[in-house]
C-alpha cells in the first residue's frame, strides 16, 4: 500500500507514472493502443530506464507494451538529440 501512495503522493506525475501505476492496479491492457501520448520527457525517462537495465529495444518495447519501431525511432531521436551533443571530439 506504501508503494501507490508514493506515486500518489507525487505533485506532478508524468505519463510514465500514470501508465505505471495504472499497470500497477488494473493489471497491463493489451487492447488498448489507441490513445498512448508521451511528451518529451516521457520518452526521455523511458530511453534511460533502457540503458540503465540495459535493456534490448525488443525488451523495452514488451516492457512498456510498445511497438519495436516506436522504440527504434525513439531511440535515434534520443541518440541524436540527447546524447551526441555531449560527445566531444
Amino acid at each position: 500500500m506504501d508503494f501507490y501512495r508514493s506515486y500518489l503522493e507525487k505533485e506532478e506525475m508524468s505519463a510514465f507514472d500514470i501508465i505505471t501505476l495504472n499497470n500497477l492496479i488494473f493489471g497491463s491492457d493489451h487492447n488498448n493502443q489507441k490513445h498512448k501520448s508521451y511528451t518529451i520527457s516521457d520518452i526521455k525517462e523511458i530511453m534511460e530506464y533502457q540503458f540503465k537495465n540495459n535493456l534490448s529495444n525488443q525488451d523495452l518495447a514488451k516492457h512498456f507494451n510498445l511497438s519495436r519501431n516506436t522504440v527504434t525511432r525513439w531511440r535515434k531521436i534520443f541518440l541524436t538529440a540527447f546524447l551526441l551533443p555531449k560527445i566531444k571530439v
